[in-house]
């Protein structure tokens, strides 16, 4: 934390190895060099694989306001752990394990209403995150000394205290949980009903989702980490009981307070829910033998389903959401970051075996096929149901090589169908991180993008020179972006099918030859199809083969 007190309601995730990642502040240093691959093909083929790429894929969860704008960002999110105790009545949230359990009033700006005003003035989608644990922050001081959920008063021996206030401990001694705190130090009781009343007051204010106000609305954070984040309310590992009944209800309460709205859920923190429930651990036991041997994440989609049919085939559950931080160490030394750009592969690729404790050394986990998994239970268990990472970071943002992992994903994002993501951790305006935004929506300073159609785009080797490729829509242009993964300049041909335009690709390139802009290179012909270039090491290129057609 420093020196500085934090107090915003966006407060960084704690879910033990997630948090390496996320929290480092890293220096910056590129990926290491590699020899040059040879024969490297790269191919294009417009009227393959054709699907739209949902703009929502390239939200934040916060962003510097003139960077907002640049991007044209399309969603944000109000959420963290400090969002499971927002009372939207008081103002008053409560920080959790992120800092001493304490209370703290939101400063105007910090406010709920004040996010959606933000980001309604800006045309930004906006997701917010009601609170589902069965208790929010009561009438709290804005000053020190705080309500907090260990107080030194009732637990005079701790592992540490606040700085600034005394009183607050962390509820650890000797590494391990104090048990006994006492709810209504910090908290009410607030249910279902709770989250209705929080929905119709926002409609009362900013209209329905279809008439401009809130549009989707999250159950809750990480719940089956609440024993951890929120444990002086809520010491008890979540059951898949628990968590299907608090969120039907709560579903239903939105739904009621505005039938416009999406309902987004149930924003798990990590693998183990996909492998059993938050009782049962990081393996099968028996809460999932309860419940046909499905982990969590599966039966709550089943459960979702169930509720729905119940109720005359109704939607309760509009996105699938998870979150996903890569399990890496967080360095930016030659290994760290060759596994950086290695584990993009673990959202789709079905030969990729994890390189962490999830993979042999460890669980022995399959491939994940993170985003392709998701998917597939969608299919199986509630059809038509959307899915959403809303949360994720691939670390190293003021870092090339975290620019080009970065690029990688929102690539694979929108090739593989993801339908919304959010960025936790987002990048400074002036780091590498934000210039892969910027290759897929601002390239040229000018607002053009990326495509909105996906088409087919294939490597000989994806995992040096990663291309994807998509038509824009307004002007069917073609888009192709490739990431040179090595520490080699590569040349590759680039062949396109089922495109006729222009003699001539426009060339936009961020690399470590300038980190502070996109050049604008010199035009690369087109010939029958084809496309010479030469993608710098280390790079993010973006070609542009403008007023086409098929």
């Amino acid at each position: 934390m420093g020196g500085q007190r934090r107090r915003k309601l966006r407060i960084t995730t704690t879910s033990g190895v997630v948090v390496s990642l996320v929290a480092a502040v890293l220096s910056a240093q590129a990926a290491s060099p590699a020899e040059a691959a040879t024969g490297l093909t790269l191919s294009v083929d417009v009227s393959a694989a054709r699907h739209v790429i949902s703009p929502d894929i390239y939200g934040l969860n916060g962003a510097d306001p003139a960077f907002a704008a640049e991007i044209g960002m399309p969603v944000a999110r109000w959420g963290g752990n400090a969002s499971t105790r927002y009372n939207f009545k008081n103002h008053t949230y409560n920080t959790g394990s992120d800092w001493y359990f304490e209370n703290i009033v939101a400063g105007p700006d910090n406010t709920v209403e004040a996010f959606v005003q933000t980001n309604r003035n800006r045309g930004t989608k906006q997701i917010v995150t009601v609170p589902m644990s069965g208790w929010v922050a009561k009438d709290s001081p804005a000053a020190h000394p705080f309500a907090c959920g260990f107080p030194a008063t009732r637990f005079p021996s701790q592992d540490s205290f606040d700085q600034w206030d005394a009183n607050c401990g962390n509820g650890k001694l000797n590494g391990t949980n104090l048990i006994g705190a006492v709810p209504t130090d910090t908290s009410i009781p607030a249910d279902a009903s709770f989250d209705g009343d929080m929905v119709s007051h926002l409609v009362r204010q900013f209209g329905t989702a279809a008439r401009g106000g809130v549009s989707i609305y999250e159950l809750d954070n990480e719940p089956v980490l609440w024993s951890s984040t929120h444990r002086d309310v809520h010491p008890d590992a979540v059951t898949d009981d628990e968590l299907a009944n608090k969120s039907t209800a709560t579903a239903a309460a939105i739904k009621a307070a505005d039938p416009s709205a999406a309902v987004l859920g149930p924003s798990g923190w990590g693998y183990c829910e996909w492998v059993a429930s938050g009782l049962d651990g990081c393996a099968p036991g028996a809460d999932a033998a309860a419940h046909g041997g499905l982990n969590l994440s599966q039966w709550f989609l089943k459960n979702m389903k169930d509720y729905s049919d119940a109720h005359g085939g109704r939607r309760f559950l509009n996105y699938f959401d998870q979150h996903y931080y890569p399990q890496i160490s967080g360095g930016e030394d030659p290994d760290a970051n060759a596994l950086r750009l290695r584990s993009t592969r673990s959202l789709w690729d079905p030969t990729y075996v994890e390189e962490s404790w999830i993979g042999p050394s460890g669980v022995n986990a399959p491939p994940l096929q993170f985003i392709r998994t998701m998917k597939a239970w969608v299919a199986q268990y509630y059809p038509g149901t959307k899915v959403a990472i809303t949360e994720y970071n691939w670390g190293a943002l003021d870092n090339i090589n975290g620019a080009l992992a970065q690029a990688d994903v929102l690539g694979i994002f929108g090739r593989e169908g993801l339908d919304l993501a959010t960025m936790w951790g987002e990048p400074q305006p002036t780091q590498p991180g934000a210039y892969s935004f910027r290759m897929y929506r601002n390239y040229d300073g000018a607002g053009s993008r990326f495509g909105d159609v996906s088409v087919s785009a294939t490597s000989s080797d994806q995992g040096q020179l990663a291309v994807y490729a998509a038509q824009r829509s307004c002007d069917n242009a073609l888009t192709v972006m490739i990431v040179n993964k090595t520490g080699s300049d590569l040349t590759s041909p680039l062949s396109v099918t089922g495109f006729k335009g222009n003699s001539t690709a426009q060339r936009f390139t961020y690399s470590p030859a300038n980190l502070n802009a996109i050049v604008r290179g010199d035009d690369l012909a087109v010939r029958s199809g084809k496309v010479d270039a030469t993608y710098p090491a280390n790079s993010i290129t973006l070609l542009v083969l403008g007023r086409g057609r098929r």
